[in-house]
């Protein structure tokens, strides 16, 4: 029997609401017992100090990037999957966005097999969005039932869709399928050529704006949708206050919603622009000081119901042009544990637990999955987390292929020391 013993170590999970410091007994993949002290335990057993350390369920990402195929300058599937073991993560989805994109049952069974020949303990399970669209083009609906019947987590293009009348019959037809559906509400043509949030500080920056209402107004008719067709949508990329109140409103009435936003607009805003970094070019744009307050608390209430990773990885080519004319996104899988924790927890400004059913409890219930949880004789999907190991994000030691991220060459605090996944 292969056993560990994590003695002393700090128990969060947000699925029976506990955080306690208590000895935790592993053998053969499973949690055998949690206990204030476990004295008893096979003789083979390796004991572990974890004074001052974090145990919890595994991390859940609700939608990141895969380079492959058709990238894979930028990640491949083995790097994004120890990217995301190294960053916590058990579980994540990937948006179909790839070269072909999963549009069809082939493309799909091309990735499966290719991420099952990667297999390892140690690596997070990978599930994939399937797209709304033929070629993610936003003209043509795919054979959603046989995407469905291939074995695809849900539905998503991962890119707005501006035909109302084509979304709203994917919403008639994606309903008796009965899998999850991911909406990015952004109007194209109101974001116009903006690339950062529309305000004073993309005045004082001399940046294009994109005004809250291209997502608002997007939001505004998607929920309309919602409600004429009965069918349940989860709200991608939510990124504005305004956003956070339309949210509110549509559960209060009984909407059938669930709501992400990406892990950066919770403790990074326009503010932050000032250096004009290429990887702080995001979508949708950081918001002003309200929208990241707004978000803030938003998640801490259950409005907004998760915390999304959108790992976006780009070569140090692509990124390294003026900030305008740079690709949108950043990566953030080995990154947003750590950074969310220290901005957010340390500070006091939410509880351990809340960052923790964020990032793990929520995203699996929004991806219609069961939770993983701490507790005797169930599977140890879990992770150990060191808050104060310092390192520094480099090109040596992110596991990502990309490193365009603001971050890079910054000393951080907080570790992922293990990832266990049955």
């Amino acid at each position: 029997m292969n056993s560990e013993l994590l003695q002393q170590v700090r128990v969060l999970d947000p699925l029976t609401n506990t955080d306690q410091i208590a000895d935790v007994l592993i053998a053969d993949g499973v949690i055998q017992q949690i206990a204030p002290q476990i004295s008893d335990y096979p003789d083979s057993t390796q004991l572990r100090d974890c004074q001052g350390l974090v145990v919890g369920p595994g991390l859940v990402d609700l939608y990141s990037h895969s380079g492959e195929p058709g990238f894979e300058e930028r990640e491949t599937l083995e790097s994004l999957m120890k990217a995301a073991s190294a960053g916590g993560f058990t579980r994540v989805a990937i948006l179909p966005d790839t070269k072909p994109p999963v549009d069809n049952p082939a493309g799909l069974a091309f990735l499966q097999r290719n991420t099952k020949v990667r297999e390892n303990p140690q690596f997070p399970t990978l599930y994939f969005w399937g797209a709304l669209t033929t070629g993610i083009q936003g003209q043509q609906m795919t054979e959603v039932a046989e995407l469905a019947a291939s074995g695809v987590v849900g539905f998503a293009d991962g890119q707005p869709l501006q035909n109302l009348a084509l979304l709203r019959r994917l919403l008639e037809y994606l309903q008796p399928l009965g899998k999850p559906v991911a909406i990015w509400p952004c109007d194209r043509h109101l974001a116009g050529s903006g690339v950062m949030r529309e305000g004073p500080d993309s005045i004082r920056f001399g940046l294009a704006g994109n005004p809250a209402i291209s997502e608002t107004a997007a939001l505004a008719a998607l929920l309309e949708l919602v409600e004429a067709t009965g069918t349940a949508v989860h709200i991608m990329r939510v990124s504005t206050a305004r956003s956070v109140q339309l949210i509110q409103d549509a559960k209060t009435r009984g909407l059938p919603v669930t709501a992400s936003t990406p892990w950066t607009h919770s403790i990074l805003d326009t503010s932050s622009l000032s250096s004009y970094n290429p990887s702080l070019h995001i979508e949708p744009p950081l918001g002003n000081p309200a929208d990241r307050t707004a978000l803030e608390q938003a998640v801490r209430e259950g409005v907004i119901d998760a915390i999304a990773i959108d790992h976006t990885p780009y070569t140090y080519e692509e990124k390294t042009v003026a900030f305008g004319e740079s690709p949108a996104g950043t990566i953030g899988l080995e990154l947003a544990l750590p950074l969310l924790w220290h901005t957010l927890v340390e500070t006091g400004t939410w509880t351990a637990l809340e960052l923790w059913r964020a990032l793990s409890t929520q995203p699996a219930l929004c991806l219609q999955q069961k939770p993983a949880t701490l507790a005797a004789g169930q599977p140890a999907e879990i992770i150990l987390f060191d808050p104060q190991q310092t390192w520094t994000p480099d090109v040596h030691t992110l596991h990502s292929r990309s490193a365009n991220t603001p971050w890079l060459g910054r000393q951080l605090s907080g570790r992922v020391l293990q990832t266990w996944n049955p």
